[in-house]
Parts: C-alpha cells; structure tokens; sequence
C-alpha cells in the first residue's frame, strides 16, 4: 500500500473487540493483574499503553521502521533518544539547528560529560573532520530549522557505518509522508508530532522510530525510566490528527510554492529558502530523498524594520512560534525560537532579525499572499 492508504488504513485503525473505526481511548493508569506473578498485557501505562501501543505501530509503518516509540514533546523524543550516549561521548550536529535541540546540546547535555560540534551536515567533508574517536553520534536536521540546509541523507548514512557512529534524524519538517530517512540508513528517526502529525495546534508530543532490535531496546528501556510519554487522550488525538496527514501536507506544500515563488519577485525580499525552488543550493538533493519540497520557508528581508513590519501587520498569519498546524504561522526566529542562540552564533548562522521563517497553513493561498502583501506596503 501507498503512504496515502497507510495513513488509514494501520494496524489498530480499528477495534478488533467491537470493530470501532476508531482506536479505543485506555484512559487509565494502572491495570490489574490476575495474579502477583502474572500480568494481562499491561502493568502501569508509563511503560505501555493499549491506545500509545497503536499509535507507536502507526508511526512504525509510515517511516518503514519495526519499532516506534511516543513521547510528551519533540523535545522529550530528542532528549531520550540523546540518552544512549554516556559520559565522555561526542555529538557532531547540524548547525543552526531549531533552537531547543541548541539548548540542550549545549547547556544541559555538558553538565553530564558530552560534548557536541556543529558544522554544515549537507558538506559530508565537514561532518568527517569533526569526527572524533569519541563520536558517537550524528544528529541531524534536513531541511534544518530555519536556514533550510539540506543534508545528503545517503552520504551521512555511509559515514556513520564506516564509523560505528548512530544517525539520528530529526523529519519534523518533512513528516513521513514527504521523506522517509530509514530508507536511506539513518538509524534513529525523531519527530515533533506537534507539528505536521498532529497538525491542529491542539496537543505536544513526540515520536521516535528504529529499525535495529538492539537500539528499539536501550530506547524503551529509557522511555520507561524517564517517564516523559503522552497521556492516552494524546495519543488518540495524534492519531486523529495524522489520517489527514496526505491531504493536508499535499495542499499545504502546493501552497508554499506558490508563496516562495510570489517573495521571489518581491523588492522588500532580498532571498527566498525554500528547497522546493529549482534555485535552492541542493534542491537535487533534496528532491532525491524526499517527495516534495514540504510547507516550511524561510526569507530574508532587504532590513529588519521591514520582516518587523511584516510580522506584526499581517492578519490571517499568526505570530507564534511553532509550525506544521492548519494556520498560517509566521515567526521571527532571532527573537523568537532561536533567541537561546549566543548574538554572534545568530549573526554568523544567518539567523538575524531580518529574516522570517512561514509555516504555510491551509487557507486561500490568494488570501496568504494578499496579507503579506498589504502588511509590506503598511
């Protein structure tokens, strides 16, 4: 089946008990046993749960991996999946990468003895050099949040297991419907399903899915020590919310193009970043290893007083952060979600205060375009 019908049509889509077409919501916490000895299934449902056991599966299958993992926020995926490091270990990561993954990388995960490089992961030359004999791991964001840097996933794929070092992918801004990283040897996929999964604004989780039993083990082992999963209500709400994944990411996408290639003749616009452009630095890459060029870009203004114009003047867009939702999203990210960025990293990233970052949303595409239009000329 193609992804549109798996979107569907996964295994627990429906109650094999009452053949419900809706997954059953456990909202319960602990479960009894039929002896001390013997459980029914389940124990206590920090360490599983009937309705979190589907949408695990679900997400399993769309990225073509065997073991899935759900947790309470993209930032709790990235942290327990960060925890198969130890002590002494290293991290060479995308830099520029979205602001909260920074943080911890560089204020948390230190106090704990590892240390993470950031270089351009889309220069596979790069990401060798800073290489280590204590490298571990290779984390990754294509396209990266906000300068939308495309990483060869097959390239780093090969490094990683010339080096017995772990890659793990952060897929939030492509979803499974777009791209697919475990196709191309990546080990660990991670998303936010607070974005494009969920996609109505209205829950925060994460997602983590492997191929390897081993790895699927040392993650489950760390999703139930640390606890940081979502409430069953959650769970069933995602889930909802990724059957129209096709339908919303195809209509959303079409309608970025639209918007990229209408900044592109704009004189208030100096650059646009969109990967689905034939003028992206990889748009070839990109195109290789995902399906579309996804509903996430990014533009730099001629100067800030005008991206701040244009942030606080338009109507149908929402200045917020986060991404991925049904609304049109606009974001200042120096101000905003990479405000943790040291000034001087922001400045020598790109990432100033002249440019924008849009989450395109399903409203009248002619409608977007006409707000960011009159806000430029207010």
């Amino acid at each position: 089946m193609k992804i549109g019908t798996r979107l569907i049509h996964h295994p627990g889509s429906t109650c094999p008990r009452t053949g419900a077409l809706s997954t059953p919501i456990h909202q319960v916490s602990t479960f009894k046993r039929a002896s001390v000895d013997q459980r029914q299934g389940y124990d206590y449902s920090r360490t599983a749960n009937p309705t979190r056991d589907v949408l695990e599966q679900y997400i399993a299958t769309l990225e073509g991996g065997k073991h899935g993992f759900a947790f309470s926020s993209g930032m709790a995926a990235i942290s327990t999946s960060l925890m198969l490091l130890e002590s002494g270990d290293h991290i060479v990561a995308t830099e520029g990468l979205y602001g909260g993954t920074h943080r911890i990388l560089t204020k948390l995960f230190p106090r704990f003895g590892i240390e993470s490089s950031f270089v351009d992961t889309g220069d596979g030359a790069a990401v060798e050099q800073a290489l280590t004999d204590r490298t571990r791991a290779i984390l990754v964001e294509t396209p990266s949040n906000p300068m939308m840097k495309i990483s060869d996933l097959t390239e780093l794929s090969a490094i990683a297991r010339e080096r017995d070092v772990v890659l793990m992918v952060d897929n939030t801004f492509m979803s499974p419907y777009l791209q697919r990283p475990l196709e191309m040897g990546t080990d660990i996929v991670i998303h936010s399903a607070t974005k494009y999964l969920g996609g109505h604004s209205d829950l925060i989780a994460g997602l983590v899915v492997v191929n390897e039993g081993k790895l699927a083990k040392e993650i489950q082992f760390r999703q139930n020590a640390v606890g940081a999963v979502p409430s069953p209500f959650d769970c069933w709400l995602l889930m909802r919310g990724m059957k129209t994944l096709k339908a919303r990411m195809d209509a959303q996408q079409e309608s970025a193009r639209r918007i990229a290639e209408w900044l592109v003749e704009r004189d208030e616009v100096e650059r646009v970043l969109y990967p689905g452009l034939d003028t992206h630095p990889n748009h070839n890459i990109h195109a290789e290893q995902a399906s579309g060029g996804g509903a996430m870009l990014s533009c730099i203004m001629q100067d800030e007083d005008i991206a701040k114009q244009v942030a606080e003047g338009v109507k149908l867009w929402s200045l917020a952060v986060s991404l991925g939702s049904v609304e049109s999203i606009i974001t200042l990210p120096a101000r905003m979600t990479h405000l943790s960025y040291p000034a001087d990293e922001r400045e020598r990233l790109g990432i100033d205060n002249r440019l924008i970052r849009l989450s395109v949303g399903l409203e009248d595409t002619d409608d977007l375009i006409d707000d960011l239009e009159q806000s430029m000329a207010s």
